[in-house]
């Protein structure tokens, strides 16, 4: 697998929360992966866009990138996530995009930046993976 290469996760998705949280994952490549959640159903009590639940969107498109970086065989596991909220979002759907700042042997970081329908920033958000390889046989 290269880096342009697109990666498909299928049915390893099925009963995740993922799939309970709305997550739409477009595309996925070792340089760039995009996705999209709706708000509702995903919001505090205040009808806000839960901050967890945009935690778990750049969490999940920063992963799927570094499991690309990883691949073929190998593994990403997310060590460090943190994230700055900048704005609600009330209705619509957020849209996530990840672009690594790191891409190496062992770790991978990269940057998601969360917007609203407007293209406003919801969040930003930086997430290190470790990266393990398959043992040698």
């Amino acid at each position: 697998m290269t880096d342009n290469d697109d990666v498909s996760f299928g049915a390893v998705l099925d009963g995740t929360l993922m799939e309970r949280m709305g997550i739409i994952v477009d595309s996925v490549t070792a340089e760039r992966a995009e996705g999209t959640m709706p708000v509702a159903g995903n919001t505090q009590p205040y009808g806000l866009l839960h901050g967890g639940a945009s935690a778990v969107l750049a969490e999940t498109l920063g992963s799927f990138a570094a499991m690309a970086h990883a691949a073929p065989g190998g593994v990403a596991v997310g060590i460090e996530l943190s994230i700055s909220h900048h704005r609600s979002a009330r209705e619509g759907i957020v849209r996530g995009v990840a672009l690594p700042l790191h891409r190496g042997r062992t770790i991978a970081t990269y940057e998601i930046v969360i917007t609203d329908e407007s293209g406003r920033s919801v969040a930003t958000a930086r997430l290190t993976c470790s990266i393990r390889q398959p043992a040698a046989t």
